[in-house]
């Protein structure tokens, strides 16, 4: 962390409960005023500087406004890979979260502020479970299906978490869970709930019996699960008979209470659960409604939704913001193989979408996708993971509309930034500050670095985490004087436009020289025979580091062509010494392509390199 506090954020940024009164550092003026006059805002046309307040006291106002806006509007379809589907209309959505609500509460007698997790793909489950725990007044902890038993027995003691909300294709994991965390209560669904009687009943057995991917769910000693149709008919007959009004649990929620504890792994790799507010999700889905509003027409959009919902970037941006909006969204539980999404492209109208570059780059390079894109694409929106730019512009090649980056991070609800829908295309460009954000670059001593310059970005505004959970001292690390240290290197021109240069953690430094692999990656992208690249830098005896990059290829190549091409591209000492091919990359559940999991494989393979 920098040795000298940045100036101090923005009055509207520092509520936060770490924040304290920092001093400037000294800079030249003109540095200081590049970011004090927000160029940035020259690109926002029609689009206001600064964002009113709030018009709802909590999220579930919200959730319930539109739902009896859009009442008979689908919300949500479920479409599995052999084309069975299901959906689900606002107001169906809106009367079965209140079903959850109610049996949380009620049957199960949890106070509020309760940690209820949610463990599912995405499925018809998931906003059901999602609203219902927010009209709990409980708080939304997300965990990922793909878990371990022992990540899970973390996640599940840190939070405290008592109950789960599960899909059934990963609750074998139970067993080994249970006994080491506080759960006492597990509701398990299904891919299929809420589809119709037949197909429900063809994808349950489907995947059952003929796959074989639902195990046998065991709890230990008395302990038992309920099925989610059962919480669901629970909750009703509990909500209708006695009466009950469920405004009750949400109506005192206000924006400083805790939504959601997402879990990250941040800068350091331990889990820690930022703690997002209702204040800091409804201010996060104003600043998305405003960025896209000009290109929306409310109650009519489709939105095809790849990314899991438990991750911060779909739930914000598809679950939250497109449910305000009355869009309807099409959930498809696993992406992979790349050809389930042709089902559910080439059936509904979609007109956004969002993903990461290697949903995009394997998307463009399916046949049936390139020789019939979506006719109805307004726009596709990629954070995650940096977007090369040989996909963004192969992608408008191939579906005529833009392929916008944008910037965000668990801490921050999640964006930060996006790039405007009109006017020039700055290629390798994350955009500009959303409303109502500042933002700061700083070198290692915590001085401001001129337009230009690489420097950590710094973020001030009101989507910004309260701070981790029980973790006070990784919040003042984090959080400093209302600023978010997001461990991310940026550039920023004079325009006000960001490139993000790569993460502080997976900076390269050879010959004393910063290497950045995203720079390195792009480059060897832009060949035509590579499908996927990552780049890590591994002991040199010579170097302190040498560049090692980990190709897929989707045509003839060789190490020595990329190497030439390199050659040609970068400086001498950013060209990797290294080529390994694979036929494929770890990554996380939303292609994130994992570098440390590479740099780990390396080092345990060559242990004699290791420093």
């Amino acid at each position: 962390m920098p040795s000298t506090a940045p100036p101090s954020a923005p009055d509207s940024a520092r509520d936060s409960d770490t924040a304290t009164p920092g001093s400037a550092p000294g800079n030249p003026q003109t540095w200081r005023d590049h970011y004090a006059s927000r160029p940035w805002l020259r690109h926002y046309g029609q689009m206001p500087t600064q964002l009113p307040v709030p018009q709802y006291h909590n999220l579930v106002e919200m959730l319930v406004e539109s739902a009896a806006t859009y009442g008979t509007r689908k919300a949500f379809t479920t479409v599995t890979g052999n084309g069975m589907n299901g959906s689900m209309t606002y107001a169906q959505v809106d009367a079965q979260s209140n079903d959850v609500a109610v049996y949380l509460r009620e049957h199960l007698g949890l106070p509020p502020g309760s940690r209820v997790a949610i463990q599912m793909l995405n499925s018809l489950s998931y906003p059901v479970a999602a609203f219902g725990i927010l009209k709990a007044g409980c708080v939304l902890v997300n965990v990922n299906p793909l878990y371990t038993a022992e990540e899970m027995v973390k996640q599940f003691n840190d939070a405290q978490v008592e109950t789960l909300l599960v899909i059934d294709l990963f609750a074998d994991k139970l067993a080994q869970v249970v006994p080491r965390t506080p759960l006492k209560h597990v509701v398990i669904s299904s891919i299929a709930q809420g589809f119709p009687v037949i197909p429900k009943f063809i994808v349950h057995n489907v995947l059952k019996y003929w796959s074989r991917m639902v195990p046998e769910v065991k709890l230990p000693g008395d302990m038992q699960a309920v099925s989610f149709p059962q919480m669901l008919r629970t909750g009703n007959h509990l909500r209708k008979h006695a009466s009950i009004e469920v405004k009750q649990y949400w109506q005192h929620l206000r924006g400083d209470d805790i939504a959601v504890l997402q879990y990250t792994g941040g800068t350091t790799g331990i889990a820690k659960g930022a703690r997002l507010s209702h204040g800091n999700l409804l201010k996060n889905v104003d600043q998305l409604d405003a960025t896209a509003r000009s290109h929306m027409d409310e109650g009519k959009e489709v939105m095809l939704t790849c990314l899991p919902l438990y991750h911060i970037f779909a739930f914000s941006v598809n679950l939250l913001a497109f449910f305000k909006a009355g869009g309807h969204n099409i959930l498809v539980p696993v992406p992979r193989p790349i050809q389930k999404l042709q089902r559910a492209i080439e059936n509904y109208p979609i007109t956004w979408m969002t993903g990461v570059n290697t949903l995009f780059n394997a998307m463009i390079n399916e046949e049936w996708f390139w020789r019939h894109p979506p006719k109805h694409l307004r726009a596709a929106i990629a954070g995650g993971a940096a977007l090369h730019e040989s996909v963004a512009k192969r992608w408008e090649e191939v579906t005529g509309t833009r392929l916008i980056e944008g910037y965000g991070l668990t801490e921050s609800s999640p964006v930060v930034t996006f790039n405007p829908l009109e006017g020039d295309v700055r290629p390798g460009s994350i955009g500009v500050p959303v409303p109502d954000t500042d933002i700061l670059l700083i070198d290692d001593e915590g001085q401001v670095v001129a337009p230009g310059e690489p420097g950590e970005l710094l973020v001030a505004g009101p989507q910004v985490m309260q701070g981790y959970w029980e973790k006070p001292e990784e919040t003042a690390k984090t959080l400093i004087d209302g600023w978010l240290h997001t461990g991310d290197i940026a550039v920023m021109d004079d325009d006000g436009f960001l490139y993000i240069v790569d993460r502080k953690k997976d900076m390269v430094i050879v010959s004393g020289f910063n290497v950045y692999p995203n720079e390195i990656e792009d480059a060897i992208a832009k060949i035509h025979a590579v499908q996927e690249v990552a780049v890590i830098g591994v002991p040199d005896s010579n170097t302190g580091e040498a560049v090692r990059a980990y190709v897929v290829k989707r045509g003839e190549v060789t190490a020595e062509e990329i190497i030439q091409h390199c050659r040609q591209h970068l400086a001498p000492y950013k060209v990797p010494k290294q080529i390994e091919f694979r036929e494929e990359l770890p990554t996380t559940p939303i292609g994130k392509i994992l570098r440390k999991d590479l740099r780990q494989e390396y080092l345990e393979a060559h242990p004699e390199n290791q420093p």
